[in-house]
């Protein structure tokens, strides 16, 4: 689930954005305030606590909650593939499918088609991708180089608004 978190330092909300404050703040039935950290994880048996994804980056494909980042993993472990983002791209009958935009490594002579294939081969059946683009230039990244999923999605869900 969504990973929040609370503690005597934590924010009241945003001054002046009431919308932004009730989208990140959240209060239990005993009255605790927490903080949503917009990050997806889970408890091991141990207790450990493992971050999954961005929430924002969940792709809910036919009312299944994907990981862009486990998709990410089985691409980045292909030898011709330098970088992957999987994003949610629209889709008329799952409503959002993953899409995997990749740069390949210089000299890499794959096609989208048999890199596709090679991934689907490896994840679970609600992860496959339903296309992969090849681009020639980096992604967008912020200033701590993660990169801008946002941005990427964009112009695939103009269309739609």
């Amino acid at each position: 689930g969504e990973i929040v978190g609370y503690g005597a330092g934590m924010m009241n909300g945003y001054h002046n954005r009431p919308e932004a404050t009730a989208e990140t703040i959240w209060r239990d039935e005993h009255g605790r305030t927490f903080l949503r950290t917009g990050d997806v994880g889970r408890f091991d048996e141990d207790g450990f606590l493992y971050i999954l994804d961005r929430k924002k980056d969940m792709i809910v494909s036919g009312g299944v909650n994907v990981f862009a980042s486990d998709i990410e993993e089985v691409f980045i472990q292909h030898p011709d593939v330098n970088d992957v983002a999987i994003i949610a791209v629209p889709h008329e009958k799952w409503i959002e499918t993953p899409l995997a935009l990749v740069r390949l490594r210089p000299g890499a002579a794959l096609t989208e088609d048999e890199l596709k294939d090679w991934v689907n081969t490896r994840v679970a059946k609600h992860q496959r991708v339903n296309a992969v683009e090849f681009r020639d230039e980096d992604f967008p990244r912020n200033a701590l180089g993660k990169v801008l999923k946002r941005q990427l999605r964009e112009p695939y869900w103009q269309e739609q608004s």
